[in-house]
């Protein structure tokens, strides 16, 4: 994180506040209120302690954590992503570490006080009325998002008290500045590489694949071609977003709406301004604060003697290095954005005034106010669809909780058809094209939970509609089977082509490999090689960006004590390649900032 970055940051209660407004955009990060009770389920997947992670706990992560993917990038997510090990494993993980916190905080006799939930949760502005804590503002926004009062506080007390503990663990840590320093010079140092693939492409034409190899390969992978069984089905959802349209919001609701939170409506003042910083955190020996205050009154003087000259000041001086190489510019920002002091400053300057140096927890700072954006204020006609999307919003949602009982139990004793379900809420029933068992997730909403169930003998073969099912929060599904088809295998004279070509590739890459590993020993033997190298480029550890990624460990693991220095690595798609080491370049002098930054990593 650059020092910028640290003056956008809060205080703990009010980064504890952006926690809570998460809380109510995406459904709770893995593991919900009932999940802390101890269960005695033999089916588990990992233990912690005494505590067992069921399979049923994993599953609805992994829901919890694909919904959460889906809201943030819309039409560009990739349900397949869900079946990657990585990605599972990694879950499973902050599963088990969150356990182990909990499990920790209990031991030590750690506990958050009400008073401090209490305080917290008032500190959130979406929960306010003309600034103070609204009780009636709170409980719609949770009941919008399907939250009690009871759930949500015990959700946020249990992040609270993982917040703590680590924040205690981090503070009992200590680095020794040897370390650092070491792990600087490592991740800050550059090598030139310069690189040579030999890829499969190149070595096709020397292949040749009898037809008896394809014939044994079909023969010896039949599951490979088998074609899961597939259904096509009719479904109805019931959400807020389809009860929305039932919902009418009057003018004077939208009046009132606008009264009482007026003050959402207006775009608040912005500022644009530069800095240059000279780093000296409080607590630093007070001759160092003086140095740091000198250098840095000297910089606001030549500023103002010469304006022009701040870009070329904050480049050379500053010690920001997420703003100096942009001339210190930190663009447009409001109230509440910086920490104190720089934001009083700042808001009190006129545009292309400097000022300075203002003191800050990180040092101290020269100004330069470079733009300034007027706030400007929506009128109630201007707001009015906002307004009425919002009370749709709110209204579809305390309907959704009154009515998705009702909606469980028509297609539950209504089974043999989505008919009634679908007049009574007046929803449209829709169609899917064909839906495999396993294999990818089709266009249809739906979870681990409805296949399994439209595949059941109650559905499949009895044809009942499927229970209401919460494919996302909010969100219920009932389906019933349309058409099925078996599990069946793809011929040979079908898949024969296909496997030609991959047995090509296959030899193809064993080839490629082959020659890579001889031209590597050639070159560590001080031989001539036929190799072609690429353009050399100077990376570091921490931004190896131009290595492949299976290729950068290897890359900084070779030993260049002695020049060039050459190692090969497998491709996992296929071929080879040989990075050849041409020089190191070390680290220069570390930054104090950088000192802090890779501290704080180490704690």
């Amino acid at each position: 994180m650059s020092l910028f970055e640290m003056l956008r940051e809060k205080k703990t209660g009010q980064l504890f506040a952006k926690i809570i407004l998460a809380m109510l955009i995406i459904p709770f990060a893995l593991f919900g209120v009932d999940y802390y009770q101890r269960g005695t389920s033999g089916d588990y997947v990992a233990k912690v302690g005494d505590y067992r992670i069921t399979a049923q706990e994993y599953d609805q992560a992994l829901r919890e954590r694909q919904e959460q993917m889906r809201q943030v990038l819309g039409r560009n997510f990739d349900p397949a992503i869900m079946d990657n090990p990585d990605v599972r494993r990694t879950i499973l993980e902050e599963l088990v570490n969150q356990h182990a916190l909990t499990e920790r905080a209990a031991g030590a006799g750690l506990a958050v006080p009400d008073a401090e939930v209490a305080r917290l949760i008032q500190q959130v502005e979406a929960f306010q009325k003309d600034g103070k804590f609204s009780k009636e503002r709170y409980e719609a926004a949770l009941r919008s998002q399907g939250l009690t009062p009871v759930v949500f506080e015990q959700r946020l007390r249990q992040q609270m008290l993982m917040q703590h503990l680590e924040s205690a663990l981090g503070a009992a840590n200590f680095v020794p500045q040897a370390s650092v320093d070491r792990m600087i010079a490592i991740g800050e140092q550059q090598r030139e590489f310069s690189q040579a693939p030999f890829l499969p492409d190149q070595f096709l034409a020397e292949v040749r694949i009898e037809p008896a190899a394809v014939k044994a390969y079909y023969e010896a992978n039949r599951a490979e071609f088998e074609i899961p069984e597939q259904v096509r089905l009719e479904y109805i959802v019931l959400s807020p977003d389809v009860l929305s349209k039932e919902v009418t919001v009057s003018p004077e609701e939208i009046a009132k709406y606008y009264r009482d939170h007026e003050k959402d409506f207006g775009q608040p003042e912005e500022r644009r301004a530069s800095h240059i910083l000279i780093t000296s955190p409080m607590g630093a020996p007070e001759a160092e604060r003086k140095a740091a205050k000198a250098k840095a009154e000297e910089l606001a003087r030549q500023a103002k003697q010469s304006p022009e000259k701040f870009a070329d000041l904050a480049r050379q001086h500053s010690q920001d290095p997420g703003s100096a190489a942009n001339g210190g510019d930190l663009g447009f920002f409001g109230r509440g954005a910086m920490v104190k002091p720089f934001e009083e400053a700042a808001f009190s300057m006129k545009q292309n005034e400097i000022s300075g140096p203002v003191e800050s927890d990180f040092g101290f700072h020269v100004i330069r106010l470079t733009a300034i954006k007027p706030g400007k204020m929506m009128s109630q006609e201007e707001a009015s669809p906002r307004i009425e999307q919002e009370l749709r919003k709110q209204k579809a949602g305390r309907k959704f909780a009154e009515v998705a009982e009702t909606f469980s139990n028509l297609v539950f004793e209504q089974s043999d058809s989505l008919k009634a379900a679908a007049e009574h809420f007046k929803l449209q029933p829709q169609r899917t094209d064909w839906i495999k068992r396993k294999g990818g997730e089709p266009a249809f909403p739906v979870n681990d939970k409805m296949l399994a169930s439209v595949f059941s003998d109650e559905v499949l073969k009895n044809k009942r509609n499927t229970e209401a099912i919460e494919v996302a929060p909010n969100t219920l599904v009932s389906a019933r089977v349309l058409e099925y088809k078996p599990a069946a295998m793809r011929g040979f004279d079908e898949v024969s082509g296909e496997i030609a070509k991959k047995l090509q590739r296959k030899q193809a890459s064993d080839l490629a490999v082959k020659a890579g590993k001889e031209a590597l020993a050639k070159l560590q033997k001080g031989e001539e090689a036929s190799v072609t190298w690429g353009v050399p480029l100077a990376l570091s550890r921490q931004r190896p960006a131009g290595l492949p990624d299976f290729a950068v460990r290897p890359a900084f693991q070779a030993d260049a004590s002695k020049l060039p220095a050459y190692v090969g690595v497998e491709n996992p798609r296929g071929g080879y390649l040989i990075l050849r080491v041409n020089k190191v370049i070390d680290a220069p002098a570390a930054t104090e900032a950088q000192r802090r930054l890779y501290g704080d990593q180490l704690r």
